[in-house]
């Protein structure tokens, strides 16, 4: 299956110099378009047409009532901050997205080796909304001199079987990625457990921000 790439921006899924971008076609040729940062050109012919997004929602790009927009779905590949991508790709369905056109994007990604979940369109999708309510305890606990941070995330690598410590995964992805995660979050839904913790913002407010 062939895809071209329509990108103004650098890619958060796919950053200089992987295999993928070098591998794209030219539009014409292709069955699927990937688009960055452009506006997004119809065209009910191309088997998907996807959008890589941030935090942002797919329909904020286009209108999930038009029929021709059928063909059209949002993607991600999960990263934590300035960590490398992962291998997951959330691919982001609408309320009227084509089997079809779902079938294709996940021929397409996991053809290359990635692993593929489809979810509905809400701001910060799968990995996001369950990660960052877990991270902001472990922050506001740090804060209220519950544990120290190795100790925390000596316990959840150790008790937990956790590759990695809440805390030492967002100071190595970049605090300021981070905060604004966790404000985007706070900002979309409301709930409490998304709010920015006050060690995070204060080290964002700092300039801290990778």
């Amino acid at each position: 299956m062939q895809y071209a790439i329509v990108s103004a921006r650098p890619s958060r899924s796919f950053p200089d110099g992987d295999a993928f971008l070098q591998k794209a076609s030219a539009f014409d040729a292709a069955d699927i378009v990937l688009y960055n940062g452009v506006a997004v050109k119809q065209d009910p012919k191309k088997a998907a047409v996807l959008i890589e997004l941030l935090d942002e929602c797919l329909t904020e790009h286009i209108d999930d009532r038009e029929p021709t927009n059928a063909n059209v779905l949002g993607f991600a590949r999960y990263r934590n901050g300035d960590d490398p991508p992962s291998q997951l790709v959330e691919l982001v369905r609408h309320r009227n997205s084509s089997e079809s056109a779902i079938a294709a994007a996940r021929q397409l990604f996991e053809a290359v080796g990635l692993t593929v979940v489809v979810c509905g369109d809400q701001v910060g999708r799968i990995v996001s909304r369950l990660v960052v309510p877990k991270y902001n305890a472990a922050l506001r606990f740090l804060d209220e001199g519950l544990a120290s941070q190795s100790d925390m995330d000596l316990t959840c690598k150790a008790g937990l079987g956790y590759p990695d410590g809440p805390i030492e995964r967002v100071l190595r992805g970049g605090i300021g990625n981070y905060y604004g995660l966790s404000k985007a979050l706070f900002e979309a839904y409301g709930a409490p457990a998304y709010a920015p913790p006050r060690a995070a913002a204060v080290a964002f407010r700092r300039g801290r921000h990778g």
